[in-house]
């Protein structure tokens, strides 16, 4: 038997009673935010930050999250239905329960609700929030894309690779045939970058220069998903012919705001250096 053999046929739902269901999905994004919370918990004691707000980061990460992924979806996926019937397209995208999320919306919420939260605390800059929730977003994304392969979505495109997935639920629409893996290759892109993320924070904790983290956070996450989308099936029916597909569209602004970061903390990191010497 081959790993060219495996055969995906696992059940997204847990268990059901009655109309609830507990989905893996929802158990393995739940735990993303559990196992974070308590990784920045760690971060705000370590650096002498008040333990108090991370009721209201925790409650910002996850309104910023849910609210950003799910009208990024309406507007950079079903964006051509909003005229055919605009108070339907907001109720949709705003009324649970939510079908379709996307990632670069959750990106963009994050990244203006950090702002609005660091703007009433002296103590913690933008860069700095945005730094350290960097280390705990990786981990939350390694969670959520193992759901989305515990789901059957996001699937890749047909592969003779000897790793590829044979994905047997949902797939009226696709035919049931070996494929990449694609949900394991940005779980496991998330989890080395937490890692990675982690340890550079280890090192240097409160004196980490401003933008760095969050800087290789942008560029590896939407840099390793660029390339990963021309392994993956095209999500909606818009990008077939597309040159670019609509997240590689939107992992370029990404990138260069990453770079962006990531020059403004290395510039950081030379200038104490020279201040230390």
């Amino acid at each position: 038997m081959t790993l060219a053999q495996i055969v995906w046929d696992v059940d997204p739902t847990i268990f059901k009673i009655g109309s609830f269901e507990l989905r893996w999905y929802g158990l393995f994004f739940a735990g993303g935010f559990l196992v974070g919370y308590q990784i920045m918990t760690k971060i705000f004691k370590t650096e002498g930050k008040s333990e108090k707000d991370m009721d209201a980061l925790l409650i910002t990460m996850i309104l910023s999250t849910v609210l950003g992924a799910r009208i990024g979806h309406y507007v950079f996926y079903e964006g051509n239905h909003f005229s055919e019937d605009p108070l339907k397209f907001i109720a949709d995208m705003l009324i649970p329960p939510y079908a379709g999320l996307a990632s670069h919306g959750a990106g963009f919420g994050i990244v203006f609700a950090l702002w609005l939260y660091a703007r009433n605390r002296k103590d913690q800059t933008y860069l700095w929030i945005v730094d350290r929730i960097a280390i705990v977003v990786a981990l939350t994304g390694f969670f959520i894309r193992f759901g989305n392969l515990m789901n059957s979505e996001i699937v890749g495109k047909p592969t003779d690779v000897p790793w590829a997935f044979t994905f047997m639920k949902n797939f009226e629409y696709l035919p049931a045939v070996p494929r990449h893996p694609s949900q394991l290759y940005e779980a496991l892109s998330c989890l080395v970058l937490f890692f990675i993320l982690y340890a550079i924070w280890n090192k240097y904790k409160s004196k980490t220069p401003d933008g760095l983290l969050s800087g290789i956070f942008f560029i590896w996450i939407f840099g390793l998903r660029f390339f990963y989308e021309f392994l993956k099936e095209n999500q909606v029916a818009f990008e077939e012919g597309m040159k670019l597909n609509m997240g590689q569209i939107l992992s370029i602004p990404m990138v260069l705001f990453g770079i962006f970061l990531l020059m403004k903390g290395l510039k950081n990191k030379k200038m104490a250096d020279q201040n230390a010497i």
